[in-house]
């Protein structure tokens, strides 16, 4: 069956079998990497980005640690 799909499409048996794992791998890739989200979820994410919540105290503490150890880092 793979030597025939892969004389089907004028390629190496070798050849196919590589496109076809490529293949494979962009897509479990895709699956793993690309949200779907459906359109309240979209409407969401880009009113976050578009207008994001001011910072907690959590959050600027973490921003102060940051900035302490950037400063000590590059002495």
């Amino acid at each position: 069956m793979i030597e025939r799909a892969a004389s089907v499409q004028g390629r190496t048996v070798t050849d196919f079998v590589v496109s076809a794992l490529q293949d494979a791998a962009k897509r479990a890739i895709d699956e793993h990497t690309v949200w779907a989200l459906k359109h309240d979820q979209q409407k969401l994410f880009v009113d976050t980005l578009m207008h994001p919540p001011a910072p907690n105290s959590r959050l600027r503490a973490a921003h102060k640690r940051y900035r302490q150890y950037t400063t000590t880092v590059n002495r």
